[in-house]
């Protein structure tokens, strides 16, 4: 499963910069996860790094995006992929030489 933040959420910004996926954002009210990037760590850590820092235990499974540890470990290789893309493709040239 993904994980999500409830409106217990303090703002406290210390999950933002511990999330290696960046899945992590300020929401309209408290911060957010974007389950399409949340691998709960799978990949990274062993536990969600998210959950383990969080002061007021605001940070449960999202019932709405259950998934399995194969699953995620499928999506962090994906997240992965698509970061090393990003980084190792040279960039465009626009001057048509």
């Amino acid at each position: 499963m993904a994980l999500m933040i409830t409106d217990e959420c303090i703002n406290c910004d210390v999950c933002e910069p511990e999330c290696p996926n960046d899945a992590i954002y300020m929401g309209a009210e408290y911060y957010e996860i974007d389950p399409h990037k949340c691998t709960e760590c799978v990949g990274h850590f062993d536990e969600p790094q998210c959950v383990q820092i969080c002061p007021v235990a605001c940070i449960p499974l999202n019932p709405e995006h259950v998934e399995s540890r194969e699953t995620l470990m499928q999506k962090y290789q994906r997240l992965t992929a698509i970061k090393v893309t990003a980084v190792t493709s040279p960039p465009s040239s626009s001057t048509g030489v």
